[in-house]
């Protein structure tokens, strides 16, 4: 019960953000921040499995983000390195206050093995150089925190 109040809260402060205007600030900076903030990047950090509503162990958890690229309105294209492939992943980026929240919606991933056959859905917030969130694909799903670090060139 404690960890599903705290998600709510979470949930809620994400949510409930925009209707607050603490901050006003123009969606050209917000848009060119995130745009510095996820190009040449590796988000590195630790997702935990959940099945059947049961939270699972941590596992170590890396993403390389080549670059992002505004389509329009909040449609926006992550150019993400999988399998040594940069492929271009479809998202909506929308803004509790001053955080972008990543929004992905029944996605097919190109390729076979841990990313093809399923249709992901997942929301990811990016807030400085931390990001957190919640996936799910097919029968499973998980939790995701980290840190966002500019490449070093070690997974280029």
């Amino acid at each position: 019960m404690k960890h599903r109040l705290s998600l709510f809260t979470a949930a809620l402060a994400i949510f409930a953000a925009p209707v607050l205007h603490a901050a006003d600030v123009p969606a050209a900076d917000l848009e060119a921040k995130f745009k510095a903030t996820m190009t040449d990047i590796l988000m590195s950090g630790r997702w935990f499995p959940v099945k059947n509503g049961v939270l699972g162990e941590a596992k170590e958890d890396k993403y390389s983000i080549v670059s992002v690229e505004k389509v329009s309105g909040s449609s926006w294209v992550i150019n993400a390195r999988m399998r040594n492939a940069v492929i271009p992943i479809p998202v909506k980026v929308v803004w509790a206050n001053d955080a972008a929240v990543i929004v992905v919606d029944n996605l097919q991933i190109p390729g076979a093995g841990n990313y093809g056959g399923t249709a992901y859905s997942a929301r990811v917030m990016i807030y400085g150089n931390s990001y957190a969130g919640t996936w799910s694909g097919g029968d499973h799903g998980g939790l995701l925190s980290g840190l966002i670090v500019k490449n070093d060139g070690a997974s280029k």
